[in-house]
């Protein structure tokens, strides 16, 4: 669908808004929420700090400069400000718009313009290149190259590529990409219809956990439908600034998924779901595009969400573990689940659940943010390790794949090498060990 927007009218709808500025009211009680102010300690980078850059910018009082940029990439965009704030300031729109403008504004070193051209505009977006990727990937973890190299510590000398390297997203064969266009029936009789959002890079380092995702979604009476023109959310692409990537990423979907006449549209990923619940609000200058954007947006549901919603199947098996929650941040705070995942935990037989302290402070995972800023990444990360550790789980279940990665290299790096599931990983494991029964 065209965009009849032009240039020069983007160019201006992609930086923050004045009525968005205008309802911060600098109280300070987005401070301690924020993951980046309490690691520094320094106001430009609290939400109230980088909202009044942005309004001296806005205003013509400062100019776009690299501090400036500093404190807007530093940001998380975890949104947990947007949780404490008492004036409702969308700090999640206002970051993602700060940073499109930076794009426009503030042409980044040619180093990095192909770096992120060849990722966010090639490697996302294109299922071969993902594939090769994978298998490349996959020939380093199973020849025996990892274990030598952390072995012998390889990496030592070269630090953060070290941290990098425990980052890395495993490669789990074979691939989901074969499974997209299938449908999958419901087990019994079918109570709904609905589509799955199978992701990009999740469709090479989490196949297992997509394939756990529609088993669970059967055993609740879901025909399941992987329509087969859907490709990237395009929720890593917002995050960074590159909103016309998104916008054509975002009407692709829309019209692979919109006229599928579904129940919902599903999706196991916190970061994607977040954005895809707002394409409303990315397309929304598109006179042609901004109605089927808003309907789209209305039929996604997380799928913690959409299981909570329809009444769990509670013929489930016995699972002896013990199990902590980590919050993913754009599940929390972008769409405000928080209760659902917990109470579908707390109905398998035999878990037990432990609070975590401080659940919903962010992991350090934030889409790319542990490979820009790994050092920041893994201070928060390994205070959140000491958090688990609290709880005596042998378990930390989250809900978005990103969280998932870090938690991983968490517990083995600072942790006690505690198992990381996804919530419907639990649940397809419940279901598995009543059928064994």
């Amino acid at each position: 669908m065209a965009d009849s927007t032009t240039v020069s009218e983007a160019a201006q709808l992609d930086r923050p808004q004045q009525q968005d500025l205008d309802r911060c009211v600098h109280c300070g009680l987005c401070l301690n929420a924020c993951p980046t102010y309490r690691e520094l300690g320094v106001e430009m980078d609290s939400p109230r700090g980088r909202i009044y850059q942005m309004v001296q910018v806005a205003a013509g009082r400062m100019p776009v400069s690299d501090t400036y940029q500093e404190h807007i990439d530093l940001c998380l965009a975890c949104r947990a400000c947007e949780t404490a704030c008492p004036s409702g300031v969308q700090y999640g729109k206002l970051v993602e718009a700060a940073r499109a403008h930076l794009e426009q504004a503030k042409p980044r070193p040619w180093h990095e313009r192909a770096a992120r051209q060849f990722v966010y505009g090639h490697l996302l977006v294109s299922p071969t290149l993902m594939k090769l990727a994978g298998h490349l990937t996959a020939l380093y973890q199973r020849t025996g190259l990892r274990r030598l190299v952390r072995a012998t510590r390889l990496l030592k000398p070269f630090h953060r590529l070290e941290q990098l390297e425990r980052l890395m997203p495993p490669a789990e064969r074979p691939f989901f990409f074969s499974q997209i266009g299938r449908t999958f029936p419901a087990h019994g009789e079918r109570r709904h219809r609905v589509a799955f959002v199978a992701g990009c890079l999740a469709n090479v380092s989490f196949s297992r956990l997509n394939e756990a995702t529609i088993r669970v979604l059967q055993h609740n009476g879901c025909e399941v439908v992987l329509p087969p023109n859907q490709g990237c959310c395009g929720a890593i692409h917002v995050h960074a600034g590159l909103r016309d990537l998104a916008r054509k990423l975002a009407r692709r979907n829309i019209d692979a998924f919109l006229d599928g006449h579904y129940d919902a549209i599903i999706t196991n990923a916190a970061g994607c779901g977040s954005t895809l619940k707002e394409y409303g609000e990315l397309l929304e200058h598109e006179p042609a595009g901004a109605q089927r954007a808003h309907e789209f947006s209305s039929r996604v549901k997380d799928v913690n969400e959409f299981l909570a919603s329809i009444g769990l199947n509670r013929d489930l098996g016995t699972l002896n573990i013990t199990v902590t929650y980590q919050d993913s941040c754009h599940l929390a705070h972008g769409q405000r689940v928080r209760l659902q995942p917990r109470q579908l935990l707390e109905s398998v037989p035999g878990l037990k659940f432990k609070e975590l302290p401080l659940a919903d402070l962010c992991c350090g995972s934030a889409g790319v943010y542990n490979v820009q800023h790994t050092e920041l990444s893994m201070s928060l990360l390994e205070k959140k390790m000491q958090m688990a550790a609290t709880t005596g789980a042998d378990t930390i279940v989250t809900a978005n794949p990103g969280c998932m990665l870090q938690l991983r290299a968490g517990a083995e790096l600072f942790g006690r090498n505690q198992r990381v599931l996804h919530v419907v990983e639990v649940l397809d494991e419940a279901y598995r060990a009543r059928g064994e029964r």
